[in-house]
């Protein structure tokens, strides 16, 4: 019999190759997990193309809507008029706008409604992927929201966000933009509004809303078939996230809004 060193060292030779490979197989896996994830918040940019958006699923009716949410550092800052930071507030206010759409999907069940939700700083990120409404999801996710920090990516968001879209598998497509200020970083928005908007042939609508900053900023989404309306404090956020979301959206892409007596409102 093998003295009892002998043995272990036999023992750790054999075990040994197969920890390792164990090992290298999780590791090779972690790091291409940290890929997809910077494929998918940070995606490359595509080589110029004219070529119109094509969808990648057969589309029916209903609406998906990407809400971008964002969380650069002057997020922090108080909300005019309130006591909390302007990050909260606008949680608030998102959370308050799904409660028309708790509403609308008792009164349609048969229109279906899916929801993506990311936040932009300096990066991009997707904190609900595109999937059909459910209130606790969505309430998830804006609970996950990250602190506010960092720069404005408003144009790469727009552009991370709009392939979700084209995935949906409905005719309706929506971007939702909430911001307090200016791109500092990445993508022109404009341009790439401009680019949606031509390649899409006007089929995602874009709609901003400019918390505590001009929306004058934002004045090219009126050329784009687009909106923008300006909120100055935590009230008129709620109204302007409310009447964009249920008077143009889900109004509109229902066919509701014919039948509404009720103007949209307009930017200031």
């Amino acid at each position: 019999m093998l003295p009892r060193v002998a043995r272990l060292t036999l023992a750790a030779a054999i075990v040994l190759p197969f920890l390792l490979q164990a090992c290298e197989g999780r590791t090779s896996r972690q790091r291409e997990r940290s890929r997809d994830r910077s494929r998918i918040d940070h995606p490359t940019p595509n080589p110029p193309t004219s070529a119109p958006y094509q969808s990648e699923v057969e589309e029916g009716i209903g609406a998906a809507v990407a809400i971008l949410v964002d969380t650069s550092g002057s997020m922090r800052e108080r909300a005019p008029g309130d006591d909390r930071p302007k990050h909260v507030v606008a949680r608030e206010a998102l959370e308050a706008m799904f409660d028309a759409t708790d509403a609308f999907v008792a009164r349609r069940p048969d229109f279906p409604i899916k929801i993506g939700i990311y936040s932009f700083s300096s990066g991009v990120w997707t904190e609900l992927p595109m999937q059909p409404y459910d209130r606790a999801a969505v309430r998830s996710a804006l609970t996950r929201l990250p602190r506010p920090g960092g720069g404005t990516a408003i144009g790469d968001a727009m552009r991370a966000a709009r392939p979700d879209l084209y995935r949906a598998g409905v005719f309706r497509k929506y971007l939702l933009v909430v911001t307090d200020g200016d791109n500092t970083t990445g993508r022109n928005p404009e341009k790439v509004g401009r680019e949606i908007f031509e390649k899409s042939d006007g089929a995602v609508q874009i709609y901003f809303v400019a918390f505590d900053t001009s929306p004058k900023k934002f004045a090219f989404l009126k050329e784009v078939g687009g909106d923008v309306i300006g909120a100055d404090n935590a009230g008129e956020l709620r109204r302007a996230l409310d009447g964009i979301y249920q008077r143009r959206i889900l109004a509109e892409a229902s066919g509701e809004a014919e039948r509404d007596p009720e103007r949209s409102p307009t930017a200031r």
